[in-house]
């Protein structure tokens, strides 16, 4: 008896990846995703099925949002039980920020959902788009004993296949855009697909199931020298604030005067939750280590360890969404990996 073909789900969000350019005019518009095989016809050689589902109103990533996450979630969601794998074509600016969304989304996945763009549009002639939608598809179409490979959100970009919710975007120039500085790559594309088996997300016995709502009452706040007293309670006493992602110095240092620590103390006590993450471009948050990061532990402030930014702040909007985490089990659960987000 034969195995079926796995099937895959082509989703287009919108982004560069599916434009092609009017050579007269040089402007850029959305190619008809139906008729994907004529503009790829490499994809007849790959062993799957592919249907393809594009947003009506594809968006450019600069415009992404949690209702245009939720809106990805619920289409993975719904066609669920009927592929076998998923590739969103997303915009590269935010993509890391959408992949991390959906991974604290997608609860119990069992499946692949890949991530990819490109740098250049799909009809230009040096483009990059062809080889990450090919890779991305059979990454997606991976099996083994009629079980797929990977199981878990993940972007691929280039030639490397990353765990979505540990990615950041590091170049608007070279192909090469993503990295995930903290965690190994999942799998390598070269002459061969080589899976990087031990880095993946062990098999789950959950089953799947949707877990939606984000709430948007936060802010990302960069440590710079000389940031004052005034910028700084500026954005603490924002009415409706909920929650900082605090990026500072190295390992997790901020200024240690009491006017810094007053005004961070006092918005924790009127419950807006303040995590620490390291605007290093590697590395993590270890506070405690020095001084300066002992008075941010000592009231309050949550260790994002090794997370992203864009993992600590979809992750901050989902956990503040969710009705059964109650504020004073919000450190807790932030600290601890959900789906690999970070290091404990």
């Amino acid at each position: 008896m034969t195995t079926p073909k796995p099937r895959i789900l082509l989703l287009y969000t919108g982004g560069t990846i599916g434009m092609v350019k009017n050579f007269d005019t040089g402007a850029l518009k959305v190619f008809n995703f139906k008729k994907l095989l004529q503009r790829i016809p490499e994809l007849r050689q790959l062993d799957c099925d592919i249907e393809t589902i594009s947003f009506a109103h594809p968006m450019d990533s600069s415009d992404m949002n949690p209702t245009g996450w939720e809106k990805m979630a619920r289409i993975v969601a719904e066609h669920y039980p009927d592929f076998d794998g998923f590739v969103i074509l997303h915009g590269s600016d935010t993509m890391s920020y959408s992949a991390s969304a959906l991974s604290f989304m997608l609860h119990g996945l069992q499946k692949p959902v890949v991530f990819t763009g490109s740098q250049l549009p799909i009809g230009d002639l040096r483009t990059d788009a062809k080889e990450n939608l090919i890779t991305a598809i059979q990454i997606a179409s991976l099996r083994e004993d009629n079980v797929p490979v990977v199981r878990e959100v993940c972007l691929y970009f280039e030639y490397k296949l990353y765990r979505g919710n540990r990615t950041t975007k590091i170049s608007a120039e070279h192909f090469n855009a993503f990295t995930s500085p903290n965690y190994p790559s999942l799998a390598e594309s070269g002459v061969h697909l080589r899976v990087n088996r031990e880095q993946l997300l062990p098999r789950t016995t959950d089953s799947f199931s949707l877990h939606t709502g984000f709430k948007g009452d936060v802010a990302i706040l960069k440590m710079f020298p000389g940031i004052t007293a005034h910028e700084l309670r500026s954005i603490t006493t924002i009415p409706g604030l909920k929650g900082i992602v605090l990026e500072t110095y190295g390992s997790g240092n901020a200024p240690s005067g009491d006017w810094f620590i007053g005004i961070l103390q006092k918005a924790i006590e009127s419950g807006v939750h303040v995590v620490n993450v390291t605007q290093c471009s590697g590395g993590r948050v270890n506070m405690g280590q020095y001084e300066t990061s002992t008075l941010l532990k000592e009231i309050g402030v949550i260790s994002g360890a090794d997370i992203t930014t864009e993992a600590a702040i979809t992750k901050m909007m989902y956990l503040l969404g969710q009705p059964d985490v109650p504020a004073h089990r919000f450190k807790q659960l932030f600290e601890a990996p959900m789906y690999g987000e970070l290091t404990q």
